[in-house]
C-alpha cells in the first residue's frame, strides 16, 4: 500500500513562497495521479492541482493558475508543489494524495493520503 507524507509547510508572510513536497513510500507513483488538496478549519477539502506521474499532464485550480507549480522528481518519487505569491486566503493544511484515475479535482476519488503539511501565510 502506498504511504504519502508531505513536507515543506510553514508559516510565511503575504507574498512569500513555500515549496511543498509530496514523497511516497510503499509504491511507486507511476500507475497513480497524485492531488494535492487544502482544507482549512470548518472548511471542505478542496482542489488545488494534480499531475498524472507517467502523462506529465498538469490541472490546476483557478485560484492558484499562475502562482503554484508542480513537478515530479522520479529518483525520490516526489511530488513538488512550488508556490509563489501566497496570500492568506492560501492557509490552511495541505495534503496529497493519489487516485487510480488519469487525475481527478474530487477528494473522494482519491484513496491514499498523506496526513497533511501546514501552511500559514499571515502578515
Amino acid at each position: 500500500q502506498v504511504k504519502l507524507v508531505e513536507s515543506g509547510g510553514g508559516l510565511v508572510q503575504p507574498g512569500g513562497s513555500l515549496r511543498l513536497s509530496c514523497t511516497a513510500s510503499g509504491g511507486a507513483f507511476s500507475r497513480y495521479a497524485v492531488g494535492w488538496f487544502r482544507q482549512a478549519p470548518g472548511k471542505e477539502r478542496e482542489f488545488v492541482a494534480a499531475i498524472g506521474w507517467s502523462s506529465g499532464h498538469e490541472y490546476y485550480a483557478d485560484f492558484v493558475k499562475g502562482r503554484f507549480t508542480l513537478s515530479t522528481d522520479a529518483t525520490e518519487n516526489t511530488v513538488n508543489l512550488q508556490m509563489n505569491n501566497l496570500k492568506s486566503e492560501d492557509t490552511a493544511v495541505y495534503y496529497c494524495g493519489v487516485t487510480i484515475a488519469a487525475w481527478s479535482k474530487h477528494r473522494y476519488d482519491y484513496n491514499h493520503w498523506g496526513p497533511g503539511t501546514q501552511v500559514s501565510v499571515s502578515s
